[in-house]
């Protein structure tokens, strides 16, 4: 898997990103492209801010069971697969703000690097490796700019 914390690989993402326009269509699933930069935002949003509360001590048992591999493999996400509540975005979303902030998420995260993520607490899985955040990170943007065609 490519590697987030990269600069030759965030610039990458960065160059994906400004591909598109906001009448990108999606190649499949329900959100429009400003709503899947603003889904795609959540995941750092949790990492830097305290918009979204953290599950309680039993979910977050069972997301570490039953959810965290899935999340941070390096196995690819399957196309319409099912998201957590706090990842739908079913609102309208101005596409350049959304984009901005998605993209300074990125630089932000690739400036700390990896060593900042090496060990750290996540929302719901509890420490994750640099290596876990990676793929956290990169599979779930690469996934969603691949639904539209970047």
């Amino acid at each position: 898997m490519k590697y987030i914390f990269d600069l030759a690989e965030t610039t990458k993402i960065i160059n994906r990103i400004n591909q598109l326009s906001p009448t990108t269509k999606n190649l499949w699933g329900k959100m429009n492209v400003s709503q899947m930069l603003a889904h795609c935002t959540v995941t750092y949003e949790m990492v830097y801010t305290d918009k979204y509360p953290k599950p309680n001590s039993f979910k977050r048992f069972l997301l570490k069971t039953f959810v965290k591999k899935a999340v941070v493999s390096d196995k690819p996400y399957p196309k319409n697969g099912r998201t957590a509540p706090q990842f739908l975005i079913t609102s309208t979303r101005e596409f350049e703000e959304e984009k901005k902030k998605l993209i300074e998420y990125l630089k932000k995260t690739q400036t700390l690097g990896e060593s900042h993520f090496d060990n750290k607490e996540s929302h719901s899985f509890g420490k994750l490796t640099a290596q876990e955040w990676n793929n956290l990170f990169y599979k779930h943007i690469d996934h969603h700019l691949t639904q539209f065609g970047v």
